[in-house]
């Protein structure tokens, strides 16, 4: 049982951080290596002074609507993990980690939500003067989607632990 506590609460933390990468980091769409962009920023790299120059995204409705699953899949994951903990120590002999669970099966479909709506509507979201054919998407919005189930799965199985002493 031991094993599998530690295992729930590394998958979590590894979770944590994954999403809060992918809402942070520039690279939700990468042209050639040198301009991205992601749901805060376009960025460009410069060659003549070798850093990144970056402009606010301009804001639409589709873009505030990714922001705003993506934080909110932050906050579920982190609330969930600070209740696991308040649970782990309070919490009598046999109960289930029911609201646990269900905090981040919230995260995994903010995160699941968030990474559609870019899928979809990603023509409305980046600038109008980049060609998408010439893009791809970045690792960031790879790490929301690969996110997705594990966040789920962590929050099945919350459902189904047992405190035991």
């Amino acid at each position: 049982m031991a094993y599998l506590l530690m295992f729930v609460t590394l998958l979590h933390l590894i979770t944590l951080a994954m999403l809060f990468i992918a809402t942070m980091e520039k690279s939700w769409w990468v042209w050639d290596g040198m301009e991205n962009s992601d749901l805060w920023y376009n960025c460009r790299f410069d060659n003549i002074t070798g850093t990144w120059l970056c402009a606010s995204t301009k804001e639409t409705e589709w873009l505030q609507a990714v922001q705003v699953l993506m934080v909110l899949s932050v906050v579920f994951s982190s609330v969930s993990f600070l209740v696991f903990l308040g649970q782990l120590f309070t919490m009598s002999k046999g109960g289930l980690f029911y609201f646990t669970g269900l905090c981040q099966v919230f995260a995994g479909l903010t995160a699941f939500s968030a990474a559609l709506i870019y899928t979809l509507h990603k023509k409305e979201i980046l600038p109008k003067s980049k060609e998408l054919t010439s893009g791809h998407f970045g690792y960031c919005f790879i790490l929301a989607w690969v996110c997705v189930p594990l966040l789920l799965c962590s929050g099945v199985i919350y459902i189904h632990l047992r405190k035991k002493e």
